[in-house]
């Protein structure tokens, strides 16, 4: 019986493994014994093999820095990653971040309600961008507008009581947004008539133009008609009601804004993909985050005035391009020479004050600097994987909603009904839209929309407790995601789990059921006793593959792990509003009970993120605002 390893009472958390330096890979042996210790050439070989294990030894410290942030900042039923005891209202930071005194460039703003909003170009079918893109549009201020007004701006105002906040098109946890955003662009009419960069303003849905840039930087390096988006983080918005934990959530929010950005893409006809060779100091310069000033990381959580902690780290380079563009060169080394004369630039405004009082969670900022990407000088081609349909097998589940509803009626459910149920096949169609490769094919390679911005092949899986799917038994099933690492699954999980296909499950979705029980109060103690775990129609893990990457590719894949789960959530947030529920991400949960219910051991592989998805629970005391023009309140 599945009963025996899935107790309706959980043990106490595993204790964290201990840390320890990882063993040195790839070290070049260089014989050295045939040269005198007074020959030239065997110094020169002595200070290059030094040299080499200190860069090596380097490297081993930031993932073990890595991997300490990850175990200190885990959950368990004894006891919560560090955070504030309370949450300082005066203090609470502002959600929007402006440059004081940069000219301010109005975007154009669009239908969002029926029976204003139809199947146009503007606004397809949801559903159909999963099988092809429609033909590219060009680079124009309305084009550029509806990209910003469909991923990352205002979606409403909330009002209750004497409070009123604002909700947005990309998610974020507890709704804090730390994620900002900067268009880096050839000349637009109407926008600039040079080359600039600019700083995204969601509440008045503008761009703060921050420099012009020299005007040949896009046709040198660039094909025609793209353009480069900037993600950056302030860590204090999350930190500030989150603590230690907040770099994680962070990180999740890089990975919807992603996601967003990739699906408003495509309704453009527009192609996107990480420019990852750029390393930070490269990203800094782009987009003008040199100019914060640095501070020294203290020893341990303070609290105090430290204005220094509200600076933004640089995360990724998104490049947007036209779909079917064909291979090109990337000079990541020439990229570099020319983004560092950046800093020479004039650049405008002053980046406003979010908060009077902080705590610097010192770890946070420890680990961001133990994960910074250096340059990396690729060679070769940039590869533009061609477009890959997602598997089909129940698009009736769908309800007919343009891409532009979907992505802007989607909201975070608080409660869910514990009533409303999914039929086998929309939870099927689900997951078909959750593979990074396309139809038919070994997933592995990240191809799908909108997983195709990702530079790296899937290294996220689903742990899946089964509530409410007719005809389905509940219980617990694995989604893989690369299949590669299947048999390394199976034998890193309990022996008794039976790894198999699921009733009418299509060929080409790779789930496994592993136990028929009923998981509804294991899910919701596993998510820090949260019922909304199990009162939808199914709740999941993300489960990473974790330490083997970070060890094979460096710390700086640690938030990348992160960014891949914010896409993910980002497709199950889609997926649910576009089947007529809702879905909430859950960064409150047990990290070790969840990995001993698994089996794993070790940090093989780890749970990053939660998510469940079902009907939610309307509060009928918070009344609903139109994003623009919103209230004329800074919150």
């Amino acid at each position: 019986m599945a009963s025996k390893f899935l107790p309706s009472r959980l043990p106490l958390p595993l204790n964290s493994p201990r840390f320890h330096r990882l063993p040195s890979t790839n070290k070049t042996m260089i014989p050295i014994a045939s040269f005198s210790s007074s020959s030239p050439s065997a110094s020169s070989v002595d200070n290059s093999v030094r040299k080499q294990e200190e860069e090596e030894e380097e490297l081993q410290e930031k993932v073990a820095q890595a991997l300490t942030y990850h175990h200190q900042t885990k959950h368990g039923f004894a006891n919560y990653a560090r955070g504030p005891r309370g949450l300082d209202w005066a203090n609470q930071p502002n959600p929007f971040r402006r440059y004081i005194s940069a000219p301010l460039l109005p975007l154009l703003h669009f239908p969002t309600d029926r029976p204003i909003v139809a199947v146009t170009d503007d606004a397809p079918l949801y559903s159909s961008l999963f099988h092809s893109l429609p033909p590219p549009k060009p680079i124009s201020h309305s084009t550029i507008s509806q990209l910003f007004f469909d991923s990352l701006a205002l979606s409403a105002w909330k009002t209750t009581g004497f409070s009123t906040w604002s909700l947005r098109v990309n998610p974020s946890s507890g709704n804090l947004h730390p994620t900002e955003a900067y268009l880096i662009a050839p000349p637009i009419q109407s926008i600039s008539d040079s080359p600039f960069v600019a700083h995204y303003a969601p509440k008045e849905h503008s761009l703060e133009l921050r420099a012009t840039i020299p005007s040949g930087f896009f046709p040198n390096f660039f094909p025609d008609n793209s353009f480069l988006i900037g993600i950056s983080s302030i860590f204090w918005r999350e930190a500030w009601k989150y603590g230690e934990r907040a770099f994680r959530y962070c990180n999740h929010d890089v990975g919807h804004a992603i996601g967003a950005i990739a699906m408003a893409a495509a309704t453009l006809g527009w192609d996107v993909k990480l420019l990852d060779g750029f390393g930070y100091k490269d990203l800094e310069q782009l987009m003008g985050l040199q100019f914060f000033p640095d501070f020294k990381i203290p020893s341990r959580p303070i609290k105090g005035k430290f204005p220094e902690i509200e600076f933004e780290h640089p995360d990724c380079l998104i490049l947007v391009f036209p779909n079917g563009s064909n291979p090109f060169d990337v000079n990541y080394k020439e990229l570099s020479s020319v983004v560092n004369e950046f800093t020479n630039l004039e650049w405008k405004g002053k980046s406003n004050s979010l908060s009077k009082e902080h705590i610097c969670w010192d770890i946070i900022y420890r680990t961001a600097e133990a994960v910074k990407k250096p340059l990396t000088i690729q060679k070769g081609e940039f590869l533009v994987d061609q477009f890959k349909s997602s598997g089909i097998c129940s698009e009736n589940s769908y309800k007919g909603f343009t891409i532009r509803e979907v992505v802007r009626k989607r909201r975070s459910a608080v409660d869910m009904d514990g009533v409303t149920v999914m039929d086998r096949q929309t939870f099927y169609q689900i997951l078909l839209h959750c593979l990074p490769s396309g139809k038919g094919e070994k997933h592995r390679r990240q191809s799908t929309l909108p997983f195709r911005a990702l530079s790296w092949d899937a290294e996220v899986h689903a742990a899946i407790f089964v509530h409410r799917v007719i005809g389905l038994p509940k219980g617990l099933y694995f989604l893989v995601r690369n299949e590669d690492h299947l048999e390394e699954l199976k034998m890193a999980t309990r022996s008794e789990f039976k790894w198999e296909k699921p009733e009418g499950c299509p060929d080409d979705l790779p789930l496994y059921e592993l136990a028929s029980s009923d998981c509804r109060e294991l899910a919701k103690h596993l998510s820090c006793h949260q019922d909304i775990a199990s009162d939808g129609c199914f709740s999941l893990g993300m489960m990473a593959h974790f330490e083997p990457t970070l060890s094979e590719k460096g710390a700086w894949m640690y938030p990348r792990l992160f960014w891949e789960t914010g896409v993910l959530g980002q497709v199950l947030y889609l997926e649910a509003h576009a089947v007529g529920i809702s879905a909430t991400g859950i960064g409150c949960f047990f990290d070790d009970p969840v990995h001993e219910l698994l089996g794993f051991r070790g940090s093989k592989f780890q749970s990053l993120y939660h998510f469940t998805v079902g009907g939610p629970v309307l509060d009928k005391r918070i009344m609903s605002l139109p994003a623009y023009p919103g209230p004329s309140i800074d919150a």
